[in-house]
């Protein structure tokens, strides 16, 4: 299989898929990101290793040699055409997306089924660029990859179930938990999710309580590790932002879509959450 996209996600991807078994290459055209990506899950297997095998030192050393032999990369588009299995996990920008998978089209055989790990855009609104809508699908995972046990197999109208079977059977042997679902903007989790952090913003927006009594009433009131305003900065100002502008865009009269200046505001400043130090909240490493 092949995981185009070196950073965070691609790497996790290209982790648990080759602990579970299956052979990876990872292709990015920057082969800075290859060399960062490849050190990561370097960095990861040492810590799954160290807790698997804590008595014997020797057995966790081969644990992740195997595993590593089995991750090549790549800057080469050229160097996964023989891939069963492609899953996309680059930038969320549409016209990037297609051109990458009208390339990955023409590359590929018939049979290579394509696979998108967008968190937002339609999966019907990438299978355009291809010749081949049957075999294309959503795979969405969450991060950090390794540790999260939910994946999202996203449909479109013109799946073939044997895809989404081919697709749950892969999820599965991951160790993970698939769940299927439609191709609707934030599929499940992110549907669910992205308008909970929004109201939190409205309501502070409004001035209806303060950001630190926003976030613990929801800790404190509803069980949650955190409250909406950490946890949008945790999740990236700009991330959100661009979620929301993309739901807003396709569908303009569904008000829980509309904007919010004060995120608005954020991000033009540069608090984008924990990554760049400041968001809703302050942070200091």
């Amino acid at each position: 299989m092949a995981v185009i996209g070196g950073g965070i996600m691609g790497a996790g991807i290209a982790q648990v898929s080759a602990q579970s078994g299956h052979t990876v290459t990872i292709c990015d055209l920057n082969p800075e990101i290859l060399k960062n990506s490849v050190a990561s899950i370097d960095k990861s297997l040492t810590r799954v290793a160290s807790k698997k095998f804590e008595k014997d030192p020797a057995a966790g050393a081969a644990f992740k040699a195997n595993i590593l032999k089995a991750i090549s990369t790549s800057p080469k588009l050229e160097d996964v055409r023989g891939a069963d299995l492609v899953v996309e996990a680059i930038v969320e920008n549409l016209d990037v997306k297609k051109k990458l998978f009208k390339d990955l089209d023409a590359l590929l055989p018939p049979n290579a089924i394509f696979a998108s790990n967008t968190s937002s855009i339609r999966i019907t609104d990438i299978a355009a660029a291809t010749n081949r809508p049957d075999k294309f699908a959503g795979i969405h995972f969450f991060n950090p990859v390794a540790v999260m046990k939910l994946v999202e197999i996203i449909k479109t109208d013109k799946t073939s179930p044997a895809v989404i079977s081919f697709l749950t059977d892969y999820v599965k042997s991951l160790g993970k938990t698939g769940i299927i679902c439609a191709d609707t903007p934030g599929f499940v989790v992110n549907r669910l999710l992205v308008p909970y952090l929004m109201e939190g913003i409205r309501l502070l927006e409004t001035g209806c309580a303060s950001k630190e009594d926003i976030d613990t009433a929801m800790k404190l009131g509803a069980g949650h590790p955190m409250g909406p305003l950490e946890l949008a900065d945790f999740t990236g100002l700009d991330t959100l932002k661009y979620i929301m502008d993309g739901w807003h865009k396709n569908q303009p009269n569904v008000q829980l879509f509309n904007p919010s200046p004060l995120l608005d505001k954020l991000v033009a400043e540069g608090k984008l959450g924990r990554k760049t130090g400041e968001g809703f909240f302050k942070y200091t490493k």
